[in-house]
């Protein structure tokens, strides 16, 4: 007997964040009986971008290029670098619009538990990216967790002749940028503190 193409299809689905079997059977049967062309467009979107996305050299953000577009946009300030876990919070900082400077993607934060040190992080990378193209400002935009306040830390510890600051205002103590709204977003960003290193 021939495999069942439609429960593989539900089951494949069921693998993005958010989708339970019911959302998932809603999905396969809207693509299979209502819009193949559309089921057809995914397909080859999908197939292409897992082909050809790779991370920028420079800040680690998901591209098909080289460089991202941020970090070749020559309007930004490349004096300040915002840090941050994931590629998803590059995307929730940008909606808001109210961050003009680059970015350094971590993809991920300090765990000891879990084997992931500054190593696994790249932070060795962004400490000598910070030197090499004196960065006067760092701003921290890690998770409001135990873990990602270790990475701020950790971070701040050992940043050099470099101002930095972590966002605070609004972000809810253990919440994910990638969940909190863009208006919050911005006014942490505007409202960050510094953190004094001695």
């Amino acid at each position: 007997m021939k495999q069942d193409l439609v429960a593989d299809l539900i089951n494949a689905l069921t693998i993005l964040p958010g989708v339970g079997k019911k959302s998932a059977q809603r999905m396969a049967l809207y693509l299979l009986d209502r819009n193949k062309d559309g089921a057809s467009i995914l397909a080859n979107t999908l197939s292409d971008a897992l082909d050809n996305i790779q991370r920028c050299e420079s800040c680690r953000m998901l591209t098909s290029n080289n460089l991202c577009k941020i970090c070749l946009d020559t309007a930004r300030d490349i004096k300040k670098i915002c840090v941050v876990e994931s590629p998803s919070d590059v995307l929730a900082i940008e909606s808001t619009g109210g961050y003009r400077g680059k970015y350094f993607v971590l993809l991920g934060r300090l765990s000891p538990i879990d084997g992931i040190g500054p190593e696994e992080l790249g932070i060795n990378d962004l400490l000598s990216m910070i030197e090499k193209e004196e960065i006067a400002e760092i701003i921290l935009a890690t998770s409001s967790t135990v873990e990602g306040d270790a990475t701020a830390i950790y971070i701040t510890d050992h940043v050099k002749n470099a101002k930095v600051s972590r966002i605070s205002y609004g972000i809810p103590i253990g919440g994910e940028l990638e969940y909190v709204d863009g208006t919050t977003i911005a006014r942490a960003i505007e409202g960050r503190v510094e953190i004094n290193v001695d």
